[in-house]
């Protein structure tokens, strides 16, 4: 290969990486549009560990609050909220099952105040070529998992993310077109009455 040839190619690749980190969106800037998200609710996909799909309705209400209503034929409701997640499965024929919302990476973005710049919070942040993706863990206890989320810009939105559990299954949730802000009712995300739908 020739110098010159080589020179093309290093400058080549130099202006890609360029191209690509004026793409990326700093985690100062994820931290505020999070922090700045209070209510939101839309459709969500959920691509499951085993390859099935679900779908259904998401809302988001921070700090600490999530609710995941699924489509038929599906019959859970999952709700994050007075820092636990309640899994009712009505196909189960279980009792709801409930774990503390801090051993799961959802606690991540529904945190009262996210600071991905903590130390060791964030093991990954690159630019795809379409989206900003960022890895985080809770830095004190990473064998909770991680969350993998992606975002676009102008304006900064959260598109999808993936939960890595800390038994090695993956979870992905693309979220559709979302309805930012307005009021979502306490009762949405009250643990104790997870069947209670939205009328």
């Amino acid at each position: 290969m020739s110098f010159h040839f080589k020179a093309v190619m290093i400058a080549g690749f130099a202006s890609m990486a360029t191209m690509a980190s004026a793409d990326k969106i700093p985690l100062n800037t994820i931290s505020q549009y999070l922090n700045g998200l209070k209510t939101t609710q839309g459709d969500f996909t959920q691509i499951n560990d085993d390859g099935s799909v679900s779908t259904g309705k998401i809302y988001i209400k921070r700090p600490g609050r999530m609710r995941f209503e699924y489509n038929a034929p599906d019959s859970a409701i999952v709700i994050a909220g007075s820092g636990a997640v309640v899994v009712d499965d009505k196909k189960s024929n279980q009792p709801p099952e409930t774990y503390p919302l801090k051993r799961t990476p959802l606690s991540i973005i529904l945190a009262r105040n996210v600071n991905l710049g903590q130390a060791r919070m964030v093991t990954g942040h690159s630019f795809d070529g379409t989206a900003t993706v960022v890895t985080a863990q809770d830095p004190d206890n990473p064998e909770y998992g991680n969350i993998q989320m992606k975002f676009t810009a102008d304006p900064v939105q959260l598109r999808q993310w993936v939960i890595n559990d800390g038994s090695g299954s993956a979870t992905t949730v693309v979220l559709g077109a979302m309805k930012v802000g307005g009021n979502l009712p306490n009762r949405l995300f009250d643990t104790g009455s997870p069947g209670q739908k939205l009328d």
